[in-house]
């Protein structure tokens, strides 16, 4: 059995995959397939399941039901140590007393492989880190030390190779650095990828899917730009990013449009864009797709008018406004700061317009604050 799972290959392949702590589901029904040489993302707060999936994909926990295959072989009940899967973890744990060159060789020893100079120069070669061989760990970057990590990880070619929150110790400049890499690395090696995170950024930069979990369930699943433009719930849509959700009712139909009386004002949506299962809906607009316009300026689209600027955040790229609307809610817009248009003014009227494409519409008995109260900045995840 060991020699057939440690050579295991293909796409991995979770099914009804269930573990429960006593009276508590960490993980309910879970099933996915993650293609071959793909990079997947588990994404999701604290306390969702993710990490709890990645240890039993990794043989460190055993699933209360179902079942977990890699191509065509059941890992189910294979030890850690006998399946083709490693794992780079957020501190690293390299071994301080090795150099970087032996800590990178360590696997492929263990594996009694004797010629292993080239494996391990290609391996310190693809994260640009040749010319640190001989040092220790202790004396290398916190960026540094998770590259070799990630070396020591992929010098021994498995067939999975799982990312806990693997960038959460650095700082922001350098894990948006480490993003990039990471992505343009496992399109070099061609391992499949499966990366556990809290983070919506770090998911969708290097993802080509995510499957964003809530309360050991998958909530969506899909490309980060299906999950952004397309979102089927209000815990997506506000997890990732910022959506304005705003209560409405279908009230007539044109063509492939429906029509929708927001607190007496009515707008255009797509009806493939709609996930409501009635005329009750949730009307989303990211606060991108808004822009913002004095009263007497004539706009296209859907317009929302009789707004009044609360307050005015200039960040650089765009500034940040926070409408009043009639209806007493508070919606935010995202200007980008490229079209000379002079900032708007707290207490002044503006009116609100966007193109109907950017509508979607959700079930309108959702909680509109699902996902918003979710702290993205979590260290630990659950379990």
């Amino acid at each position: 059995m060991t020699g057939v799972a440690s050579s295991a290959r293909g796409d991995l392949k979770l099914t009804s995959v269930t573990k429960s702590y006593g009276d508590f589901i960490a993980v309910n029904d879970l099933s996915l397939v993650i293609p071959e040489g793909s990079f997947f993302a588990l994404l999701g707060p604290s306390g969702c399941g993710k990490t709890t999936t990645l240890r039993m994909i990794a043989g460190l926990e055993e699933p209360t039901h179902g079942k977990i295959a890699l191509g065509s072989t059941d890992i189910t009940d294979t030890k850690p140590y006998q399946r083709p899967i490693n794992t780079v973890f957020q501190n690293y744990a390299l071994f301080p007393h090795l150099t970087i060159f032996e800590n990178i060789a360590f696997g492929l020893r263990r594996r009694g492989l004797k010629d292993i100079d080239d494996a391990v120069n290609k391996a310190l070669d693809l994260v640009e880190l040749p010319h640190l061989a001989q040092r220790k760990p202790t004396q290398l970057s916190g960026g540094q030390q998770q590259r070799i990590a990630l070396a020591r990880a992929i010098v021994n070619r498995p067939a999975l190779l799982l990312l806990d929150e693997p960038l959460g110790a650095l700082d922001l400049k350098l894990r948006r650095q480490m993003q990039i890499e990471l992505k343009w690395i496992q399109r070099e090696v061609g391992i499949t990828f499966v990366h556990v995170t809290h983070d919506q950024e770090e998911a969708m930069t290097m993802a080509d899917t995510i499957a964003v979990m809530n309360e050991g369930e998958i909530e969506q699943m899909g490309s980060p730009a299906e999950l952004y433009d397309n979102p089927k719930t209000a815990f997506v849509a506000n997890f990732l990013g910022q959506s304005n959700l705003i209560k409405g009712t279908i009230s007539g139909s044109d063509g492939d449009n429906h029509i929708v009386d927001l607190f007496g004002q009515k707008i255009s949506l797509q009806k493939n864009r709609s996930h409501a299962v009635d005329n009750s809906i949730l009307a989303g607009i990211r606060p991108e797709k808004f822009r913002i316009s004095r009263l007497e300026t004539s706009t296209s689209g859907n317009i929302l008018t009789g707004g009044k600027v609360e307050d005015v955040s200039y960040i650089g790229v765009s500034t940040q406004y926070q409408v009043l609307m009639p209806w007493g809610q508070e919606l935010m817009v995202f200007e980008q700061n490229d079209d000379g248009v002079a900032p708007f003014s707290v207490g002044e009227g503006v009116n609100i317009s966007w193109e109907p494409i950017f509508t979607f519409a959700l079930r309108g008995d959702e909680d509109a604050e699902a996902g918003t109260e979710v702290s993205p900045d979590e260290d630990l995840d659950e379990e």
